[in-house]
C-alpha cells in the first residue's frame, strides 16, 4: 500500500500532507523567489485541489507528480493574475527572514552544513537568478527528489529537455556560487 493512500486507494489527506507538504512548500518557495506567504498560499491551494479532486487517481503512485504539476500550474495562474494586478510588499525584512527559514533545505547535516547555512542567502539568491525553466527542474530534482522522468511528467516536457535543463541550471549555479569557499571551515 502506498503511504499517502488509504485501503480503498483514495487519497488519505493527512498522510499526503505529512509526506508531501515540505517538498511542495520548498518548490513553491523557490518558484516565488523566496516569498514565504505566496509559497504557503500555493501549497495550501494545491492540497485544496487535491481534496476537490474527489475521486481516486488512476495510478495512486503518481500522487507526487500530480501535486507538483498542480502546484506549478497554480503558480503560473497566480503569476498571470499578478501581472494584471501588481501588488506592493509592505513588510521590511520579510525576505531576509524567509531566507533564514529556508537554510534548512539548502544544506544537509554535519559541520559542513552549519558552515554552508551561513551562506544560505547567497545560495537562495543564486538559485533565484537561474533561468526559470532550469530553476524549476533543479528544484524538482534536488528539493522534491523527483526523478528526471517524474520531472518530465510534472513539467510536461521531454526527458531529454529535463536533463539539459538540469545541466544548464547546475552550470549557472556553479558560476553564481564561484565566490563561495570550496570547503567551508
Amino acid at each position: 500500500m502506498i503511504p499517502a493512500f488509504g485501503t480503498d486507494q483514495r487519497i488519505n489527506l493527512e498522510m499526503a500532507v505529512e509526506r508531501f507538504y515540505q517538498p511542495l512548500y520548498r518548490f513553491a518557495y523557490g518558484l516565488t523567489h523566496n516569498d514565504e506567504a505566496e509559497a504557503l498560499d500555493l501549497t495550501q491551494q494545491t492540497f485544496l485541489r487535491l481534496v476537490r479532486h474527489g475521486h481516486p487517481l488512476r495510478a495512486p503512485d503518481n500522487v507526487q507528480r500530480w501535486l507538483f504539476t498542480t502546484l506549478r500550474r497554480e503558480f503560473l495562474r497566480s503569476a498571470r493574475h499578478r501581472r494584471r494586478r501588481p501588488q506592493v510588499a509592505f513588510r521590511a525584512g520579510e525576505h531576509e527572514r524567509a531566507a533564514q527559514d529556508a537554510a534548512g533545505w539548502v544544506v544537509s547535516g554535519g559541520e559542513e552544513a552549519a558552515a554552508w547555512a551561513l551562506d544560505a542567502p547567497a545560495i537562495l539568491e543564486a538559485l533565484a537568478q537561474v533561468e526559470p525553466a532550469c530553476r524549476a527542474a533543479l528544484q524538482l530534482y534536488y528539493l522534491a527528489e523527483l526523478s528526471c522522468r517524474e520531472i518530465a511528467c510534472a513539467l510536461g516536457i521531454p526527458i531529454g529537455t529535463v536533463i539539459s535543463r538540469l545541466a544548464r541550471g547546475k552550470d549557472q549555479l556553479r558560476v553564481r556560487l564561484s565566490h563561495l569557499p570550496a570547503h567551508p571551515e
